[in-house]
């Protein structure tokens, strides 16, 4: 579980509206910061990590151009009366996976979750985002890697590609516009670095070319640090 109790972020939304409704009319749950009737801004959707919820991430926007619109969505299994998570992990005490039918039930809802966000905001699919820790990183590289038209980018922090979706992953034309940022603690006790350095080497191989960072010392977390190169890579890859 990943909580924001640490970072220290300074900048206003400005003149952007958030409230703390939970919204219910898109296929998983969400918070949600948007300029109103705004058209053709940028979409940047969080994805919580495990046993956490919507809440968890949704203070990154606030280092972030506050005229784009943030949704927060939570996930759709229950963990206890105020946690979730995307899938269940499989027993064993090899490399971290997940259950095949939680994922591809999450990575549809995920999908459809996009599409109607997409269309909601007046917005278009190259300008569309997900970051993910943990799980929710996972749960990106699940849905991008398999729908690369869906989004411009992902923001994996602090994840994985599972070894169901490395099997599966070869070369692909459309993969080629898909923006990647990967970063990662090197003290990491979740999901060690190692996981950061083995999914660049298998984007790498498919031909894409994501932005790796590694945070000397920083565990299973976010620092400031790494939210302001995400708003440097956000705003590069909007050019």
């Amino acid at each position: 579980m990943f909580k924001l109790f640490a970072l220290a972020l300074t900048l206003l939304a400005g003149a952007a509206h958030a409230d703390d409704t939970l919204h219910t009319d898109l296929p998983l749950s969400y918070l949600e910061q948007t300029q109103g009737d705004a058209r053709n801004q940028p979409l940047v959707i969080f994805l919580h990590g495990f046993g956490s919820n919507e809440e968890d991430l949704f203070g990154i926007k606030d280092a972030l151009p506050s005229t784009w619109t943030y949704l927060s969505v939570r996930a759709p299994m229950p963990v206890d009366s105020n946690g979730f998570r995307w899938f269940t992990k499989t027993p064993g005490d090899g490399d971290y996976d997940g259950v095949t039918a939680d994922l591809q039930r999450s990575a549809g809802l995920i999908k459809d979750f996009v599409g109607k966000a997409t269309a909601k905001y007046h917005t278009q699919s190259d300008r569309v985002f997900l970051i993910g820790f943990s799980q929710g990183a996972i749960m990106s590289y699940e849905v991008a890697l398999r729908d690369p038209q869906l989004v411009r980018g992902i923001a994996a922090l602090s994840g994985s590609v599972l070894p169901v979706l490395k099997a599966e992953l070869k070369p692909d034309e459309s993969l080629g516009k898909l923006a990647i940022f990967i970063g990662h603690g090197t003290l990491d006790q979740a999901l060690p670095y190692a996981s950061a350095t083995r999914a660049n080497e298998v984007l790498t191989g498919l031909g894409l070319k994501p932005e790796f960072h590694g945070y000397p010392g920083m565990n299973h977390t976010i620092s400031e640090a790494e939210v302001q190169d995400l708003k440097v890579w956000l705003e590069k890859s909007l050019r």
